[in-house]
């Protein structure tokens, strides 16, 4: 009975409660006011970007260390061409030494360091042999600000023309070729190279004198001798001179450019072709009997130079710059002169010189034999007819 009450109750409950529903039920909530969105809050002020640091600056590379000259140089030189002490000298003062190893031609020379031959910071070829090695890039330029001693060369052994402006090779010392005789034993001294060429059975001097071992300066003897260009390309004339030379070698003792002039002083030979300054150092060895003649026809005249082969090393090419610096100082050039009796293209050496030097014809021919006077010239790729001759002439009997 009370539970249906109750039920009863609950489904009348039920029924205000739809009811109400129906009606819109109770009133609706407000909903909350929305709430203002927070004031937008202002960016920060941008950071300024940090200035660029400077790039640092290069540091410079380290220099490089400077070049120090060898301790020692080898010099290719003709025989008996400086005065012995000079090397002394040169060692003392700079801790440089200097080995010499020596050639008897400008042939040997160039041959030689064609062949590939190295090992020599210094060489001293003859000018058209100087002309060759230059044209054929044979030698190094040289720096003239290790060479202040420049100054001091007579200002025309600086316009030669194998080497304008000395830019490869300094002259050295100069000189000619002619005959040199014993005056003990010929009582007339000889005029001509006819008394060489066209000598006689009867002669004094038939078999007992020699000939240059030097190619270009038999054949410019001979040339000469002919009347011809010392320097022709002309082969009828050059055949002409070889026979010449092939019909002297009878009364040729040989051909030598190393003890020609110690043979004539010694008396062995009588004659002999060869240079200048050869014959009065000679002299002075042999108390006075060499003399000394050129030719009515004339002779060559020849500029000796000191160069530099290419491929030395930085410290070889340096100490053999300090050399050649050497050498053209004052009293080192007058040294070299007075030793060897050849003339100096040194002016600053002459000037220290006395006149036994300064006034020897010998030495410094006067105008008349100057003009008879010829240089040996390149010729090129004709130098192989020459070469070819000469050697036709050494072996013919």
């Amino acid at each position: 009975m009370q539970r249906k009450h109750l039920l009863a109750l609950i489904a009348i409950l039920l029924i205000a409660v739809l009811a109400l529903a129906a009606c819109g039920g109770a009133p609706a909530t407000e909903a909350p006011k929305a709430t203002k969105a927070p004031a937008a809050t202002k960016a920060p002020k941008a950071t300024e970007a940090p200035k660029a640091t400077e790039a640092p600056k290069p540091t410079k590379a380290p220099k490089e260390e400077a070049v120090k000259p060898a301790d020692e140089i080898v010099i290719y030189n003709w025989s008996d061409y400086v005065a012995p002490e000079m090397y002394d000298k040169f060692k003392e003062e700079t801790g440089i030494k200097v080995v010499e190893d020596n050639f008897s031609s400008n042939e040997d020379l160039l041959a030689k360091l064609q062949g590939g031959s190295t090992g020599y910071a210094l060489i001293v070829p003859s000018d058209y042999t100087a002309y060759i090695m230059i044209d054929q890039g044979m030698l190094e330029e040289l720096d003239h600000d290790n060479i202040p001693n420049l100054k001091n060369l007579d200002e025309q052994f600086t316009k030669m023309y194998y080497d304008p402006g000395n830019k490869y090779c300094v002259p050295y010392l100069w000189g000619t070729t002619g005959i040199g005789y014993n005056n003990q034993l010929l009582d007339t001294p000889p005029t001509s190279w006819e008394q060489i060429f066209k000598a006689q059975e009867s002669d004094p001097w038939y078999g007992r004198m020699t000939l240059l071992d030097d190619v270009r300066e038999v054949f410019s003897a001979a040339l000469i001798y002919l009347g011809y260009d010392n320097n022709t390309k002309d082969e009828a004339q050059l055949e002409e001179a070889k026979q010449l030379i092939i019909g002297a070698k009878k009364g040729v003792s040989g051909f030598d450019s190393d003890t020609y002039e110690d043979l004539v002083g010694s008396g062995e030979n009588i004659l002999a072709h060869g240079w200048n300054g050869d014959f009065l150092q000679a002299n002075d060895d042999y108390d006075g009997v060499i003399g000394y003649v050129m030719p009515k026809e004339g002779g060559t005249i020849w500029i000796d130079n000191i160069c530099i082969p290419k491929g030395v090393s930085p410290e070889q090419k340096l100490a053999a710059e300090q050399y050649i610096n050497f050498l053209l100082r004052p009293d080192v050039g007058a040294m070299l002169a007075d030793y060897t009796y050849y003339a100096s293209p040194n002016k600053a050496a002459i000037a220290t010189m006395d006149s036994d030097y300064t006034d020897n014809p010998i030495i410094f021919p006067p105008a008349e034999v100057r003009a008879k006077l010829h240089l040996i010239k390149p010729l090129g790729e004709f130098e192989s007819v020459y070469q070819r001759m000469w050697d036709e002439i050494k072996s013919a009997q």
